[in-house]
């Protein structure tokens, strides 16, 4: 009898932990996902520099994706998560979406 209430007991934690994990992982998808706010005049000059960003800071850990890949809505999110990875400057990250998001000139 005292198995069954501690693995019950046991089984409610484990339920209990994982409730919590999900809501904090489902906080932290909202704040990833605002929109990027800052507004950057678009010009040759910082889509050359978003696109160089975008190879020296991004290739350090995953295959380029084709600016095509994804929607500017798509890429919102993708690079503020990223922003924080690859520790870039809000700055930074405006020319990345800029060129990412920017059809070439």
């Amino acid at each position: 009898m005292k198995t069954k209430f501690i693995i019950g007991l046991l089984a409610l934690a484990f339920a209990y932990g994982c409730t919590a994990k999900k809501a904090a992982a489902s906080d932290s998808v909202a704040v990833a996902a605002e929109p990027v706010k800052e507004k950057l005049v678009i010009t040759r000059e910082v889509l050359a520099e978003g696109k160089s960003l975008y190879g020296m800071n991004c290739a350090k850990c995953h295959e380029l994706f084709n600016p095509n890949s994804f929607t500017p809505q798509e890429w919102t999110p993708i690079v503020l998560r990223m922003q924080k990875k690859a520790k870039i400057s809000d700055e930074q990250r405006e020319k990345i979406y800029a060129y990412l998001t920017t059809p070439q000139m």
